[in-house]
């Protein structure tokens, strides 16, 4: 299940991109929650979580070698927290895409991992225990999820880079479909504020600066 990109750009105007958002949920640790904090670079990020999630599913597996009393709410409460974690896996990543950083290391570690993470879950779902019921739908959802999540894994990053840019801007276009004429002015207001703005040129004009200087080069020349 991906992650609205509205969702994902809105944490990149954050001051810490992801962390203030998730650290408020309950599917991470303080300690985990510090830890992403910590990890500025997006790839570090993405093998932080990949470890989160690969944790917990080691949780479930565990839990379901024994049929003890009380397993099943641990093992729903786990498979929850899984699919949250990688979740946020492809949050990290779109964001990253969007800004144009590099998340080829994470991204390599996640299609590596998230499929015998996916293996693992169907096998759960395929020894059908007793217990099943109880949280057969959270494990769909994780089975879904990560299937999801490993197919864009596995997606060329500059296909995915242009799915992004093309979802972001379908988003943009659809907000300023909603907005009264009012809004949509105030909104190109802000933009244009917000844009850089190009410096005074000291060219006259027609001039053109020399190939020294950073200009283009004569063609004429060898």
């Amino acid at each position: 299940m991906r992650v609205p990109l509205s969702a994902l750009l809105l944490c990149a105007l954050c001051a810490s991109p992801f962390v203030q958002a998730q650290a408020k949920r309950d599917y991470l640790t303080n300690d985990e929650a510090n830890q992403i904090r910590n990890a500025q670079d997006p790839n570090d990020r993405i093998k932080l979580y990949v470890h989160f999630a690969q944790q917990r599913l080691d949780q479930i597996l565990q839990l379901m070698e024994k049929d003890k009393a009380g397993r099943s709410a641990l093992v729903h409460d786990l498979l929850d927290e899984y699919t949250k974690v990688i979740e946020a896996i492809d949050t990290v990543a779109d964001d990253s895409l969007h800004r144009h950083l590099a998340i080829d290391k994470g991204n390599a570690l996640a299609a590596v991992q998230e499929k015998e993470m996916l293996a693992s879950l169907q096998n759960i779902q395929d020894s059908n225990p007793k217990d099943l019921a109880r949280y057969d739908f959270v494990l769909k959802e994780a089975i879904d999820t990560t299937s999801d999540s490993l197919e864009l894994a596995q997606q060329d990053l500059d296909s995915r880079t242009a799915a992004v840019a093309a979802e972001a801007a379908k988003e943009k276009e659809a907000r300023r479909t909603a907005m009264t004429p009012e809004e949509r002015a105030k909104s190109d207001d802000a933009e244009q504020k917000a844009a850089p703005k190009k410096g005074p040129s000291l060219l006259r004009p027609g001039e053109k600066l020399p190939e020294s200087a950073g200009g283009p080069a004569d063609p004429k020349k060898k």
